[in-house]
């Protein structure tokens, strides 16, 4: 049982506080996802708008999206540990605030520094949230009854991802781009209430340095070799992309060394030393690689290759995150009577077959096609996010959750922001770079021969993104695997 003690802080915790509302605590984590999942979809909807307004180059708009990403990438370890000693919940509400603030000022922004700025400072926001959402969760729920509470982590998810499809529609349509920021505030709000009035921190505080060189390295070693990528989808490859790619290269090189001689690193490595836990980072940063571009590649196809419109393109697609909302609770709930392996590899494959539907769509084919893919897929990631999670919360020691917590979001994230850049270059090849990149962010449409052509080079993508969930299902497997050569 998870000590109700705290060792320092203990006017958010005292010792004779009473257990945590479970319910409505889990809520509040809900809110949390909900939140992330909807800033996911939504911003991308307005990029176009956000390029028109602010009078901003097509390279910056899409760092408004990269870099968001990347910032949530380098911050979740080292926010998962500012929860580990400042308390957990602490550091949660704090997110919210953070990214609230962010969300107004992004709300307020006037040219390309300022719109990126302040999606940074939201992107901290949320790395504060992610990282310490999975640790509260742990110190809600027995181990037995984790799977169902990061089955509800799903629901949450793919129900942020419907509202962030239809509101950004919407509002983008018939408001204006800024109001996909304002929606944060009221939502911003009642989650800080509601933490302040239910949350309370119930684990050890445990006394952790801050790897402010693994950090750095880090963070530039990714800018680098994603600077390199992005500036790849739009011009030919030359001795300065070839620089920040070598240059990102050696720095990723240089954050391994540095975390390999720190006690307390950044990326603590001996997690890996678990068995159970390597291929469950591993199939998290490779599902994130496969998966977090397909919502993209869809909508170039929709609005792209099809002319659709954006609030159309967003009812086709929203019967697969409604299915999906209803299949997490219940794919956690088989997490915790089977196991995560099961379930996740399950979940893996049935991503692959998604892959393979989405790849037969053609510049004639029927538009059932990208609804039953979107459909299969969030099926798919309603089975693999809870048994996931579970896999690496249960194979934490209890004084690394927050750790542990942060170093999953770390390699999601990774999976996430390579997708974006990885379904740019391999869209690309069949047209012009430029044109794929403007029609990836809706500022072109294509018709005629180059419709069928860009089709292509989309089917490409998917047959790409499936060799790489593939990849993912193995190492799911293996996960199985390894835990019963310890038994």
């Amino acid at each position: 049982m998870v000590s109700d003690k705290i060792s320092t802080g203990a006017a958010d915790a005292p010792e004779s506080s009473p257990p945590p509302r479970r319910g409505l605590g889990m809520l509040v984590v809900m809110i949390g996802v909900l939140v992330s999942a909807v800033d996911g979809t939504i911003v991308v909807l307005a990029l176009p708008a956000i390029e028109a307004d602010l009078g901003i180059t097509l390279a910056a708009v899409t760092w408004v999206v990269v870099g968001y990403l990347l910032v949530v990438t380098v911050l979740s370890t080292q926010l998962g540990r500012l929860g580990d000693l400042f308390g957990r919940v602490r550091m949660y509400k704090a997110g919210f605030l953070v990214f609230t603030v962010g969300s107004v000022l992004c709300a307020l922004a006037w040219n390309a520094p300022s719109i990126i700025g302040f999606r940074l400072l939201q992107g901290a926001g949320a790395a504060l949230i992610a990282a310490n959402s999975g640790a509260i969760i742990s110190e809600l729920y027995p181990p037995h009854e984790r799977g169902r509470a990061y089955g509800f982590n799903a629901f949450g998810f793919s129900f942020g991802s419907v509202l962030g499809v239809l509101l950004g529609g919407v509002m983008v349509t018939y408001v204006s781009w800024q109001w996909i920021f304002w929606i944060n505030v009221p939502i911003g709000i009642v989650a800080l209430v509601l933490a302040q009035r239910v949350l309370r921190d119930r684990g050890e505080r445990q006394a952790r340095s801050f790897d402010v060189l693994g950090m750095i390295t880090l963070g530039l070693g990714l800018f680098g070799v994603l600077w390199a990528m992005t500036g790849l989808a739009s011009r030919p490859l030359d001795a300065t992309l070839i620089g920040y790619l070598a240059g990102g290269v050696a720095l990723l090189v240089v954050f391994v060394i540095v975390e390999l001689r720190r006690a307390d690193p950044t990326l603590d490595l001996t997690l890996f030393r678990i068995p159970t836990m390597t291929p469950s980072l591993l199939a998290s940063l490779l599902q994130g690689v496969g998966s977090f571009a397909v919502l993209f590649l869809v909508i170039m196809y929709l609005q792209g290759t099809r002319g659709m419109d954006p609030i159309r393109a967003s009812m086709l697609l929203l019967p697969g995150y409604l299915v999906g909302a209803v299949v997490g609770p219940y794919a956690g709930r088989l997490t915790d009577r089977l196991g995560p392996v099961i379930p996740a590899t399950l979940g893996l494959g049935i991503s692959v077959v998604a892959m393979a539907i989405f790849a037969q769509m053609t510049a004639t084919s029927g538009l059932w096609l990208a609804a039953v893919g979107n459909l299969v897929i969030m099926i798919g990631g309603s089975f693999f996010f809870p048994a996931n999670s579970t896999a690496v919360m249960k194979a934490a020691p209890p004084d690394r959750l927050g750790i542990a917590s942060g170093v999953l979001r770390t390699f999601a994230s990774i999976g996430m922001v390579f997708s974006f850049t990885t379904a740019i270059l391999v869209a690309s090849h069949s047209i012009p770079r430029n044109l794929a990149f403007a029609i990836f962010v809706g500022t072109s449409k294509l018709d005629g021969r180059l419709a069928v052509v860009f089709a292509e080079g989309l089917r490409a993508a998917f047959y790409a993104m499936m060799g790489i969930m593939v990849l993912a299902a193995i190492f799911s497997a293996v996960r199985g695997a390894s835990r019963k050569s310890r038994l």
